[in-house]
């Protein structure tokens, strides 16, 4: 380390997500931001000015070689994720990527090899994680609290205009996108999903259309999913509800239910008698409908946290607290959602 006993701190991609990123680095007493990296030098350049003077780099090639660096924050199109991590850990660099981790299964296990093959750690931002809340239902569920799991079930509507998609050249694609509705929005509540239930999936069957958007890839997708405990799933993500709702995740279990819109906890219901109704442990909460739970004015606290996280764990040398195998998870089945929907076949996750 060269930055006065700090872990230094480069980012590849300037724009949105890479300003929390920065917050993120400002607020951990144990981090430094060296450098940036944009291929649009005024934007780049810009954003290294306002970054305490940090140093600019066009070519992220040349950002992994600093000497500086020790660790890079990743907020490039989702299908360039692979190609920065990749020449990162070639470089002995750890990398932590803004969701998802990338698009593709070959590409998410070339970066995980990578890394591991190079000894430098990988992470994943699902800040939806880092919420006392959300750990406190995954516990209950780890815990049996709900019993043995019936339903588990994600609502993802959200409205995205058709301007958004025209705003930039990778939105709506796959090769740099992914998807659409599930792959970049609704990833979110798919890892959530995932991890609060803490189960395998097993199967899936989907259909995904783009119904209204002039876009490569869906706007609405609707999934059955079988959990390897037995439990059963149903998922629905799209960006062509007007004007959106709250996103919403329904768990059931024999003895109640935990009910959440976005990171909100409306519901907790449970009994302890082997056959009673469950009861509310308080009163069901409302959450008005929006679309746009989790957006950038909610994001930072759990960016801040997950550097802070990567930071200690490069101290320590323990892992992240999100690791590249569990953030793939979410990707994995999203990817299965598609391959359903354009075969018209359950997608068995074992031999697939």
């Amino acid at each position: 380390m060269a930055n006065q006993g700090k872990i230094g701190w480069g980012l590849i991609g300037t724009g949105m997500i890479a300003g929390h990123f920065r917050a993120g680095i400002e607020d951990c007493q144990d981090a430094r931001l060296v450098a940036v990296c944009n291929q649009t030098e005024e934007k780049g350049k810009a954003f290294a000015e306002a970054s305490g003077g940090a140093k600019y780099y066009q070519n992220y090639e040349d950002l992994v070689q600093d000497s500086e660096v020790d660790v890079i924050g990743i907020t490039t199109p989702s299908g360039l994720h692979a190609d920065n991590v990749v020449a990162a850990a070639a470089a002995g660099k750890h990398s932590i990527c803004e969701k998802p981790l990338d698009v593709s299964r070959e590409k998410m296990s070339q970066m995980i090899d990578a890394c591991r093959e190079a000894d430098v750690k990988l992470g994943c931002v699902f800040q939806s994680r880092t919420k006392p809340d959300m750990i406190k239902v995954r516990n209950a569920i780890k815990n049996g609290e709900l019993g043995k799991m019936v339903l588990a079930d994600a609502f993802l509507k959200t409205y995205r205009s058709q301007a958004y998609y025209d705003s930039a050249g990778w939105r709506g694609t796959w090769a740099l996108d992914g998807g659409g509705a599930l792959m970049n929005q609704g990833v979110h509540g798919v890892d959530l999903l995932l991890w609060l239930l803490d189960d395998e999936v097993e199967s899936v069957f989907a259909r995904a259309e783009h119904k209204f958007r002039n876009i490569e890839v869906e706007d609405t997708a609707v999934a059955t999913i079988k959990f390897r405990s037995g439990t059963f799933g149903t998922m629905i993500g799209t960006t062509s509800c007007n004007p959106g709702e709250a996103s919403r995740t329904e768990l059931h279990g024999k003895y109640g239910t935990i009910t959440l819109s976005g990171t909100e906890i409306t519901r907790w219901a449970v009994t302890e008698e082997e056959d009673g109704r469950a009861e509310d442990k308080f009163p069901p909460r409302s959450v008005g409908a929006h679309g746009n739970v989790g957006a950038a004015s909610a994001v930072a606290p759990g960016h801040d946290w997950l550097i802070n996280d990567m930071t200690q764990a490069i101290i320590e040398n323990r892992e992240p607290y999100i690791t590249g195998e569990s953030a793939r998870k979410a990707v994995d089945l999203i990817i299965a959602i598609y391959e359903s929907a354009r075969t018209g076949k359950e997608i068995q996750m074992d031999s697939w």
